[in-house]
């Protein structure tokens, strides 16, 4: 069964630990050899940028665009660029790991519609719009005086313009108003790349059965992560907590909106899927809970595939 992952950082972990921590193999969570061995069709890697840390946050991602690109031309005979549906399945049939580039951050355009434009053209196809600071596109979760504000006026410029251009709008780390604001602006799906279930663990990036409902209804999807923090807060991630939240997602929302977001090399150890060569225990957790085969193909694959179908193109 193949596999697409919404969110990893690991590309940001390559750029901070220097060149001497490559792609092809590493210690992380993520590198070719364990793509290969979870049999993934696509990861998403998204450039992360701290804005209380980054003195140029334009300038920062670039260098990180710049590392991507390196990366994929010095493996190229294992991953390449996918920027949409056709490039996926392209790359699949050549047993090629299609690579996506996303944005965690939203201030990396500097409140410039032109720097979206040319972050399209490098080939991203994702943008987180906040992240834990609020941006010129609106505010973030992670403030409690921050979550009863919405998108700002340059937000909405930024999601119409995302939808003309063909990218997904990511409202994870994104205000509760935010959101909903996303849901009425947007012509297109959207996603919660890596984003689990309020009801079952009530961390304020997991989605109420509200926004579930909503985002279903818009034909978007939410990533299952495997952070501790967003299943239980257990001294481990473990498959049985990350199948429980997926069990309340398809009964709030139905099985399409359920996707893989992993935040691997984003998210603290220990986990019981503790790199991307064992996704298969999580396949064969959602199975042992009752889960069809069907269903799990939707959950790993079938539901981004969609979206990158309707979406990117």
């Amino acid at each position: 069964m193949y596999a697409i992952d919404l969110h990893c950082d690991t590309m940001s972990k390559l750029v901070e630990q220097g060149r001497a921590t490559l792609l092809r193999e590493n210690d992380l969570n993520v590198d070719i050899g364990k793509l290969q061995a979870g049999n993934f069709a696509a990861q998403f890697f998204a450039l992360f940028v701290d804005m209380a840390k980054i003195e140029n946050p334009l300038e920062h991602c670039l260098r990180m665009v710049d590392r991507f690109h390196l990366e994929l031309a010095a493996n190229h005979e294992a991953i390449r660029l996918a920027t949409n549906h056709a490039k996926l399945l392209k790359n699949q049939a050549e047993t090629k790991i299609s690579a996506f580039l996303t944005i965690e951050e939203g201030g990396v355009l500097k409140g410039d519609l032109a720097n979206l434009r040319n972050f399209h053209r490098l080939g991203v196809r994702l943008l987180t719009l906040t992240w834990n600071y609020p941006n010129e596109l609106g505010f973030p979760n992670a403030l409690p005086e921050c979550r009863g504000k919405g998108l700002t006026e340059f937000g909405r410029e930024v999601v119409a313009e995302m939808n003309r251009l063909g990218m997904l709008v990511d409202v994870y780390h994104l205000s509760d108003q935010g959101f909903y604001d996303v849901a009425e602006t947007s012509s297109q799906p959207f996603v919660a790349s890596h984003s689990n279930a309020r009801a079952i663990t009530g961390h304020a990036r997991n989605l109420t059965d509200e926004m579930i409902r909503r985002l279903a209804e818009k034909g978007g999807v939410t990533g299952l992560t495997f952070a501790r923090a967003f299943l239980a807060d257990p001294p481990r991630s473990h498959v049985e907590d990350i199948v429980r939240h997926a069990k309340h997602i398809r009964q709030v929302g139905g099985i399409d909106v359920i996707a893989i977001g992993s935040d691997f090399d984003g998210t603290k150890p220990p986990l019981e899927v503790s790199d991307s060569s064992e996704i298969g225990k999580l396949i064969d957790g959602l199975s042992a809970a009752g889960f069809s085969s069907s269903e799990i193909e939707k959950i790993c694959y079938g539901n981004v595939l969609r979206l990158i179908r309707e979406v990117l193109g």
